[in-house]
């Protein structure tokens, strides 16, 4: 593992989600984006790319499922300012049989730099109890074909040490 998160450049070929520009309603007193709306943007680019894995997004009202957030580390490494274009980007990394362990990318499109990184374990949830339950089986096989796929890149993920599949 290294302490250099992987490039722009490396980055930008992997699919782009929630893209848009920085509203002036997301700006705080220091004229840029402001701190909470780093993990919102991030994780509607999360969602996003789950939809091509049988996790749309209004998965609890037709099928009674849901992903809940258990855990996040956030690296804030260069400033989003209003009007600047981003992006998100999803690497998974695993999957147990009831969480999935994710990094999310935010990319400064106008700067072409990494604007913010987030490690996230995300939750299958049966809304019927609202407990945790193994993944459906053709869900489980499409994350497993997407953690193969995302293996395969040819950099390393960095992450925090902090945050593992249980």
């Amino acid at each position: 593992m290294t302490n250099q998160h992987p490039s722009f450049e490396q980055l930008v070929d992997l699919p782009a989600y929630a893209q848009q520009p920085v509203p002036v309603a997301f700006e705080d007193n220091n004229g840029h984006l402001n701190v909470r709306h780093y993990l919102g943007i991030g994780s509607e680019g999360l969602d996003e790319s789950l939809v091509s894995l049988g996790i749309p997004q209004n998965w609890p009202l037709v099928a009674g499922h849901a992903c809940f957030s258990a855990e996040h580390h956030v690296w804030y490494l260069a400033e989003l300012r209003t009007g600047d274009r981003m992006s998100v980007r999803v690497r998974l990394l695993g999957r147990s049989e009831r969480a999935a362990h994710a990094l999310v990318y935010i990319l400064d499109e106008t700067h072409e730099r990494v604007a913010c990184v987030f490690e996230e374990i995300f939750l299958h949830i049966d809304l019927s109890d609202r407990r945790t339950a193994p993944w459906p089986a053709e869900v489980a096989a499409a994350i497993d074909e997407r953690i193969a796929e995302h293996a395969a890149l040819p950099w390393e993920p960095v992450t925090s040490g902090a945050l593992a599949l249980r």
